[in-house]
């Protein structure tokens, strides 16, 4: 099965050196980063079969991840 690569970095390569700036200089931007982080590597995690979770906890855990995205882009696109 291919796995998509959800990290930052692919998600909005037009922003990188703006997301670099950001974690270093905002940190409600550096938390978000962080969390949307954690996230993307736990679902990446039980996608490949490590660990279990159930169907429902993983759905809640890509909500969560896609409202941390979008509030990234929000700041993104508006600083």
């Amino acid at each position: 099965m291919d796995f998509l690569n959800h990290d930052l970095a692919h998600e909005f390569p037009q922003y990188l050196q703006k997301m670099r700036s950001l974690k270093a200089s905002d940190a409600h931007f550096a938390s978000l980063f962080a969390r949307y982080d954690a996230d993307n590597r736990a679902i990446a995690t039980y996608e490949q079969g490590v660990g279990s979770i159930s169907d429902e906890a993983l759905e809640t855990l890509k909500k969560r991840r896609l409202k941390i995205k979008d509030d990234i882009y929000q700041i993104l696109k508006t600083t």
